[in-house]
């Protein structure tokens, strides 16, 4: 209960919850059990509140407990497998008086209702909404589908990598494998060898606009957990990894060094850092409401607001005109976001070329990546619905830039 207050009452995201809300659970599997069911609870939510307001005579607060332990109770009955009676004695000891007995009255009115969850989750109205209008019905309808189900788990390889003889699925771009099923990552052949990283294949994209690095300066902006960074880091460029997060960098460290690839690390503020000369390319994969993942991370889909949505923005055009100082005539720079959000991405690289004369957009062509990636104005837009037969992708605007 306390990690579903932590996000849809204080606005924070559900992994950052995680640590303090379940102190009290001592067993990994423990806290894992607890993650998963705030996790589809919020995936949810929307179903689950029109079940709970179908079965009380008077609308429950949005705060109240009951609705709380309710959500909790019906979503491991109705979509973790969890048998009703254990369910429902999972909450009952959150909650006393009245809203127990409420709680345990509509719980069981549902169960005998036969009660089901709808097979496709319903997007929350604000949600769907904004989306609709920026995107239009067929979107939203997307959306809502691969919110149903996992997301898939994605490998990339650098050049001359490929999969293991024992690995099952399928190749959407060079270098990228999906896994036929999720699978422990640890586990996989090749994982210590480190031919392979985690990432999906909207997130490959921004670093193969770059090219072949051919030995030239590049920086990775805001780079961890790190994918661009090895991706940058086998294509033959010199790269600087910059991010403000220590314990993110950690883990793009350890991915270096399983991999073999090669990056300096430097963990700063990009707003205040700046390089000691100026570079061939830059990689700038901004801060961003992240609604592009939100199958991965629905908390999203609640705390994110219009405001977060401006001010996020303006942080970015800020990142991008520092950055754009950074380069050398010539020189490339790629902007992107995992947000689904037009206000972050195509508002974002409108903007900045409007307020930076001496940058031009450096179009994607219609088969650089293939002719499977959707391009718009030379600019590349993946949203819900992109590679829908393949299992779909995240959500991602990234727009290249060249100076003059």
């Amino acid at each position: 209960m306390s990690l579903l207050d932590a996000v849809l009452r204080k606005g924070l995201p559900l992994e950052a919850a995680l640590a303090t809300a379940t102190r009290g659970l001592d067993r990994p599997d423990d806290r894992a059990f607890a993650h998963a069911i705030a996790a589809e609870t919020l995936r949810r939510l929307t179903d689950l509140d029109d079940l709970i307001d179908g079965a009380t005579a008077k609308r429950l607060p949005d705060d109240a407990k009951a609705r709380f332990a309710l959500r909790i109770a019906l979503v491991q009955a109705l979509a973790l497998g969890t048998p009703a009676h254990a369910a429902i004695a999972t909450v009952l000891p959150l909650l006393d008086g009245g809203p127990r007995r409420l709680a345990h009255g509509v719980f069981g009115t549902l169960m005998r209702r036969e009660a089901r969850l709808r097979e496709i989750p319903t997007l929350p109205p604000a949600v769907a909404e904004r989306w609709e209008r920026a995107w239009g019905a067929d979107v939203v309808e997307a959306a809502q589908r691969l919110l149903a189900v996992p997301a898939p788990l994605d490998l990339s390889f650098a050049p001359g990598g490929e999969p293991a003889s024992d690995m099952e699925g399928f190749s959407l771009l060079p270098g990228h494998f999906r896994l036929a099923a999720r699978t422990a990552v640890a586990g996989l052949t090749g994982f210590g060898e480190g031919g392979w990283w985690v990432q999906d294949v909207a997130a490959s994209i921004p670093a193969r606009l770059l090219g072949e690095g051919g030995g030239r300066l590049a920086l990775d902006l805001c780079a961890a957990p790190g994918g661009k960074t090895m991706q940058l880091a086998a294509a033959d460029f010199r790269v600087t990894a910059i991010d403000s997060s220590e314990s993110r960098l950690a883990r793009l460290s350890d991915n270096l060094a399983r991999t073999g690839l090669v990056a300096e690390v430097v963990a700063a503020d990009v707003m205040k850092w700046k390089p000691a000369a100026p570079v061939d390319a830059i990689l700038l994969d901004a801060p961003c409401t992240a609604t592009g993942i939100y199958r991965r991370h629905p908390d999203v889909l609640h705390r994110v607001r219009e405001r977060a949505i401006v001010e996020l923005a303006e942080t970015q055009q800020k990142m991008l005109g520092r950055a754009a100082t950074w380069l050398k005539p010539g020189g490339t720079l790629v902007y992107s976001v995992c947000s689904l959000e037009p206000g972050e991405g195509e508002t974002v690289a409108d903007a900045f070329l409007a307020a930076h004369p001496d940058y031009a957009l450096d179009p994607v062509g219609e088969g650089e990546l293939g002719g499977k990636v959707p391009i718009v104005n030379g600019r590349v837009r993946l949203l819900p619905g992109t590679f829908a037969e393949a299992g779909g992708a995240d959500g991602f605007f990234i727009a290249r830039f060249r100076r003059h």
